[in-house]
């Protein structure tokens, strides 16, 4: 797949021939859902808590006596038939982590960057280097690229001048070839990627 290189003032800087084995696939829907579950899985906190019924503060005195009374025979106020009394098999803290293999991931990764090229919306920039590293420069290249919810995905390193920069703006987001995702891949709208980005995602993907 040849796909034009442009700068980030929206001028021309030749071409680019991607790789078919990570920008040229057919997308498929389950293999990215199941990576953006295992994802986002990984990311829940699971501090979830309840009290149960040895964790409420009652006394352990048996509330009345055992016969007599025509109701029910109950030892502890902090059952969980009472109001305030413990949760029955409450939520705990706890990892909702699972496993995945790493094939399925990087597999995953593939088929993200292919569905972004296969709708239009994967653009090549040669670099990413600001004659001014203001956060007012990078937003004019946005704007005038057109770009919204933009994901910018450089080599090795980040450009440290273009990240400082855009770490103000609404809706651009930058990371290191090595931190591209799925998850963050999709929930934007447009991905961006330098030149030195594709050979390096090319060179762990292959």
């Amino acid at each position: 797949m040849k796909l034009d290189v442009i700068t980030l003032d929206a001028g021309k800087a030749g071409s680019i021939e991607l790789a078919d084995e990570v920008f040229g696939l057919s997308p498929r829907g389950d293999l990215l859902q199941r990576v953006v579950r295992w994802q986002r899985a990984k990311a829940q906190q699971g501090t979830h808590s309840t009290l149960g019924r040895s964790d409420v503060s009652y006394s352990t005195k048996k509330i009345y006596r055992q016969k007599g009374t025509g109701g029910a025979r109950h030892g502890s106020r902090g059952a969980p038939i009472f109001r305030k009394g413990g949760i029955y098999k409450g939520p705990v803290p706890r990892s909702h982590a699972f496993d995945l293999p790493k094939k399925v991931r990087a597999l995953g990764l593939k088929h993200a960057l292919s569905a972004k090229a296969n709708a239009g919306e994967l653009v090549v920039v040669e670099d990413l280097n600001l004659s001014d590293a203001k956060t007012a420069a990078v937003a004019k290249a946005v704007k005038e690229n057109g770009w919204k919810r933009v994901l910018v995905i450089d080599g090795a390193e980040v450009n440290e001048g273009f990240a400082r920069a855009a770490r103000n703006l609404d809706g651009v987001d930058i990371l290191p070839s090595i931190g591209a995702n799925v998850y963050d891949i999709l929930k934007r709208d447009t991905l961006v990627i330098t030149r030195a980005g594709v050979e390096a995602l090319e060179a762990r993907l292959k």
